[in-house]
């Protein structure tokens, strides 16, 4: 298995003392924590895109030029770009960019957002958003693949005779889907023989266990090698302990704590945006969050695992107010406790030469 850092650059106030970081400090943090990520062997790191909310990822292709310039190895991933409410022609010109600035190593995660608000913020209609993320994401993968693009549909000016410069670095980039909710993703990565990134965040492991097989299903049915089907898998943050009663000790009040600021109540009910766990016991027990000893989160991944076949496993250090040298504490203790031995119980050739 491969393993990925993903930051969301939360800027919240600390759930439990209330302070919170001036904005350059928060991205100077994020910075230090993918150099970090690279010295201790991660695979990759991954930036979110949020346009509302209490985040400070609003340009990631700043934050990664800015990475870019400051690793040399490591892969950089988006998570995700919502690429519904951008222009794929901007798309496609900016993350090229990235992609000959880093030298081939950057990867997109393309999705409609977690965040409700960014349609009414660019003008967008929301009840329209799986025809924008089609449209757009199709037209996107064109302008990567050709040149003298001739282009006409319902959600930007048509294009004629169009080559966006710079060209990818060598040739179309990865570009995996986001999937949390719906079957949309899935099938659309299905339908390309693109990967999938399921967010595996907030709701029980059945519910992205369903959008995982209809993937699987429709990838094979769309003539594409099911070897190929590649899947990644987030989880709801990682905080390591000595033992488990060490976890609920240390972290509880942490935990609930930042749960409760988190809640949105006008989104109760609706799947993907409050987590069903709000308990740190129940969290442990049965979410995704990888909350314990080294073994637990071990157990944990490997059960995933079991279910997903994924590749990829994204972690998330940032998200619960932890100060710099516990995040980075927390990626020592993972790279070298816990990483080495789900790689050997569950290979995988992603990004292997």
């Amino acid at each position: 298995m491969k393993f990925q850092v993903l930051s969301l650059i939360n800027h919240a106030p600390h759930p439990l003392t209330g302070e919170l970081s001036p904005a350059a400090d928060r991205f100077e943090e994020v910075l230090a924590l993918g150099e970090a990520a690279e010295r201790l062997g991660f695979d990759a790191f991954s930036v979110g895109e949020r346009h509302a909310g209490p985040f400070l990822s609003s340009s990631p292709t700043v934050v990664l030029s800015a990475l870019a310039a400051r690793t040399s190895r490591i892969k950089l991933l988006t998570g995700v770009t919502v690429v519904a409410i951008l222009d794929p022609v901007r798309v496609a010109e900016d993350y090229a960019t990235l992609d000959q600035l880093s030298r081939g190593r950057i990867e997109l995660v393309v999705g409609k957002g977690a965040e409700a608000g960014h349609f009414d913020l660019f003008g967008l209609d929301e009840e329209r958003q799986w025809d924008l993320q089609k449209e757009k994401y199709e037209l996107l993968r064109r302008l990567w693949v050709e040149e003298g693009v001739d282009w006409e549909g319902e959600f930007r000016p048509p294009l004629h005779g169009v080559t966006t410069v710079p060209r990818p670095y060598a040739g179309l980039p990865r570009i995996w889907h986001g999937s949390a909710t719906s079957l949309n993703s899935p099938e659309l990565a299905a339908k390309h023989g693109d990967p999938l990134f399921t967010a595996n965040a907030v709701q029980p492991r059945e519910a992205y266990a369903k959008l995982i097989a209809h993937y699987r299903e429709r990838f094979e049915a769309y003539g594409h090698d099911p070897a190929r089907a590649h899947v990644a898998a987030g989880s709801g943050g990682l905080l390591i302990a000595d033992s488990p009663q060490q976890a609920v000790d240390r972290f509880k009040e942490l935990y609930e704590a930042k749960v409760a600021q988190s809640f949105k109540p006008h989104l109760e009910g609706k799947a993907g945006y409050n987590t069903s766990f709000r308990t740190i016991e129940d969290a442990m027990a049965n979410g995704p969050q990888l909350i314990g000893s080294p073994q637990q989160i071990i157990d944990k991944i490997l059960g995933y695992h079991e279910v997903y076949r994924h590749d990829l496993q994204s972690i998330t250090v940032d998200g619960f107010g932890l100060d710099r040298a516990e995040q980075i504490e927390t990626l020592q203790r993972f790279a070298e406790e816990i990483a080495p031995i789900v790689r050997k119980e569950a290979p995988s050739t992603l990004w292997d030469a």
